[in-house]
């Protein structure tokens, strides 16, 4: 019985860290699409500037 405590308490562990580690990554993703849209506003508003002033 303590086996399978201590067993579970191990995969409980893992699934712990590698949903962490998933975490991590759509965190990084997110601050990667924010700073492409950012630049990608940063052109359109160039652009858009630039048609204005015509």
């Amino acid at each position: 019985m303590l086996f399978n405590a201590a067993l579970i308490g191990l995969v409980v562990g893992l699934m712990n860290a590698k949903f962490s580690a998933i975490d991590k990554r759509f965190d990084d993703m997110r601050d990667l699409w924010r700073a492409e849209l950012h630049r990608v506003e940063e052109v359109l508003d160039a652009r858009l500037k630039h048609l204005e002033e015509r």
